[in-house]
C-alpha cells in the first residue's frame, strides 16, 4: 500500500517518460519526483512529520499537486481548501483542521491573512507567487533535507482530509487513508480502461475529491497527467486535440458548456477513449448528444466522497441511459425504506452502500460519523431505486425534495424537462415557501449562448410538458450563471435563500 512511493517508482524505472504538463511546464517522471522530493524536504526542514496536517489554499497549480505526494511521503496529512472560500469560511475550516503549515499564493492571501489572524494557534505561512517561475524554483532549491530515509506510511495512516462541498450545510472533514487512495488507483484504472500510454487531462479543481478518480490511476500506471489552470471550454477542446488526450472527467455544467461552445466539433475529440461525468446527474439531453457524437466513450460515476460509488460503464450507457450504473466488484448497495427495511426493486428509498473506499470518518466528529455510517453501511442522504437488473436510478437528495400540498415532488424530474427547452443550457428547480401549498417549485435557468428567453414563456413551455399538475413551476428565473462551489456543483441552498419570497411575490403580482 505504498501509495506515497508511486512517483519514485516511475522515476526509477521510467525516468524519461512524459509525466506532467501545466501551462507551458512539461516534466518527465524524474522531474516530477524531484519536485515532490524538494517540497517534501522543505516541509521536513520546517518540522513537518508523520501525522502533521498541511493545508493549502491554492488554485490549480503544480505546487498543489506536489503537496499531495510530498505529504504522503512524509506521512503528513494534506488538507486542500477551496480558493473560493471567504476569510470567515477559511477560519472555520482551519480552526477545525489545525494545520501546522499553510501554503497559499498572492491571489488567496487576502482571504488567508484575516482567517489565520483569528486562530489561537495559527499555522506557519508559506506564500508563493504562482506567476513567477523563478520564485517557484528558488523555493524548491531551498529544500535541503533528504526524505529517502523515511519509512513508508502505514496503509491505515491518513492520506488527506477533504472537506465536503458544503452544498447542504457546514462542510465536514472527510479522512481518507493510504489504503483508500490505493483502492482509488486500482479500481478506477480498471474501470476507465487506462494504461501507461494513456494521456489524462484534468480541467476541474484538484481541491475537489473527484479529481482523485483520474489522478490516482494516472500515478499508479505512470500515465501522462495534464493539469489545466481552470476549466475553459475552448482551451479544453484545443488541449484534447493537440495533446491527443485519451481520458478526461467533467462535471455536467462543464459538459453543457463544452457542447454549447461554438467551436465544439466531435472530430476534435477523436482521441478520447473515456469521458467521465460525475459530481451531479448528467441531464438526459446532454447524455443523448454525447452518445450520438462520441459513441462508446461516456462513463458516469455516482459517488460520495465519504466512500461509495456506482459506475455506469460506457458499454451500458445505451441500454441504461437513465441510470447511474451498478456498484463495482467488492461493493454493495442497499435501498432502505424509512422504517429501516430494504426496499423492493423499483421502490424509492434512501441509498446506502459499502465498499473498500469507505472513509476513516469525519475528522474529530465521531458523532457525525455515527450518523452517516451505521452497521457498516454509508447512508447517502440521496433518494433512488434499483431496477430489476440492479442498476441504480437517482431521484433527489432528501433535503432537495419538495413537498407541495402533501405530495412529494422530485426536482430532477422537472429539471429534465426544463433543459429540453431550446434556449436553456442548465436548470435547477428549488422549493420555495408558499402560504397555501407549503412549498412550490421554482425554476432557475441559465440561457444558452446568444439566447435571451422570456421567463414566463419558458415556464409555460415547461408546464405544458410536465407529467403532473403538482409539478408545475410557479415561476422561472433566468440568470447569467448559477452559484457553484469549487467542484462545480450548484449551491441549491443559496438559491433557496435568494428566491425564498418569490412565490408570495408572484401571488401578489
Amino acid at each position: 500500500m505504498d501509495v506515497a512511493g508511486l512517483p519514485a517508482h516511475h522515476a526509477r524505472y521510467r525516468p524519461q517518460r512524459p509525466a506532467f504538463g501545466f501551462d507551458g511546464i512539461a516534466l518527465d517522471w524524474r522531474g516530477v519526483d524531484e519536485q515532490i522530493s524538494r517540497l517534501a524536504g522543505a516541509l521536513r526542514a520546517g518540522g513537518i512529520g508523520r501525522g502533521d496536517r498541511v493545508a493549502a489554499v491554492l488554485p490549480n497549480c503544480p505546487e498543489l499537486l506536489w503537496l499531495y505526494w510530498a505529504c504522503a511521503r512524509l506521512g503528513a496529512v494534506s488538507v486542500p481548501l477551496s480558493p473560493l472560500l471567504t476569510a470567515t469560511g477559511l477560519a472555520s475550516l482551519l480552526g477545525d483542521a489545525a494545520p501546522r503549515q499553510l501554503l497559499c499564493c498572492r491571489r488567496t492571501l487576502p482571504a488567508v491573512e484575516p482567517a489565520i489572524a483569528t486562530l489561537a494557534e495559527p499555522p506557519r505561512l508559506l506564500v508563493t507567487d504562482l506567476g513567477d517561475g523563478s520564485e517557484r524554483d528558488l523555493r524548491c532549491r531551498a529544500a535541503a533535507p533528504d526524505v529517502t530515509d523515511l519509512p513508508p506510511p502505514g496503509a491505515d495512516d491518513p492520506f488527506n482530509i477533504i472537506y465536503s462541498s458544503g452544498t447542504t450545510g457546514m462542510p465536514k472533514g472527510i479522512v481518507h487513508s493510504h489504503r483508500v487512495r490505493a483502492h482509488y488507483a486500482t479500481l478506477f484504472a480498471n474501470a476507465w480502461r487506462m494504461r501507461p500510454e494513456s494521456v489524462v487531462l484534468h480541467t476541474g479543481s484538484i481541491v475537489f475529491n473527484g479529481a482523485f478518480v483520474t489522478m490516482m490511476p494516472a500515478f499508479l500506471l505512470g500515465c501522462r497527467y495534464l493539469l489545466a489552470p481552470a476549466f475553459d471550454a475552448a482551451a479544453m477542446l484545443a488541449s484534447i486535440e493537440r495533446e491527443r488526450v485519451t481520458h478526461t472527467m467533467m462535471v455536467p455544467t462543464q459538459i453543457a458548456a463544452l457542447l454549447d461552445h461554438p467551436a465544439f466539433d466531435p472530430g476534435r475529440l477523436a482521441s478520447l477513449e473515456m469521458l467521465l461525468s460525475l459530481g451531479a446527474p448528467l441531464p438526459a439531453v446532454h447524455k443523448r448528444r454525447l452518445m450520438q457524437c462520441l459513441p462508446g466513450r461516456l462513463n458516469e460515476l455516482y459517488g460520495l466522497t465519504e466512500g461509495f460509488v456506482t459506475i455506469l460503464d460506457r458499454d451500458d450507457v445505451a441500454r441504461k441511459p437513465e441510470s447511474v450504473g451498478v456498484p463495482p466488484p467488492f461493493y454493495r448497495i442497499r435501498i432502505e425504506r424509512e422504517d429501516g427495511s430494504e426496499a423492493a426493486a423499483g421502490e424509492v428509498g434512501e441509498i446506502a452502500g459499502r465498499g473498500p473506499i469507505m472513509m476513516t470518518g469525519y475528522y474529530r466528529r465521531p458523532d457525525l460519523t455515527g450518523q452517516a455510517v451505521r452497521n457498516g453501511w454509508l447512508y447517502s442522504g440521496d433518494l433512488g431505486y434499483v431496477d430489476d437488473d440492479g442498476f441504480l436510478h437517482l431521484m433527489d437528495r432528501k433535503k432537495d425534495m419538495i413537498v407541495s400540498g402533501g405530495v412529494k415532488v422530485y426536482p430532477s424530474d422537472i429539471e429534465q424537462v426544463v433543459v429540453h427547452h431550446p434556449d436553456v443550457l442548465e436548470a435547477v428547480v428549488i422549493g420555495v415557501p408558499d402560504r397555501h401549498w407549503g412549498e412550490v417549485p421554482v425554476g432557475v435557468a441559465r440561457a444558452r449562448t446568444g439566447s435571451s428567453p422570456d421567463a414566463e414563456a419558458v415556464r409555460d413551455w415547461v408546464n405544458q410538458r410536465l407529467a403532473a399538475r403538482y409539478q408545475c413551476l410557479r415561476a422561472v428565473v433566468i440568470v447569467d450563471d448559477l452559484p457553484r462551489n469549487v467542484a462545480g456543483k450548484v449551491l441549491r441552498r443559496e438559491l433557496r435563500q435568494r428566491y425564498r419570497n418569490l412565490a408570495d411575490a408572484s401571488d401578489a403580482g
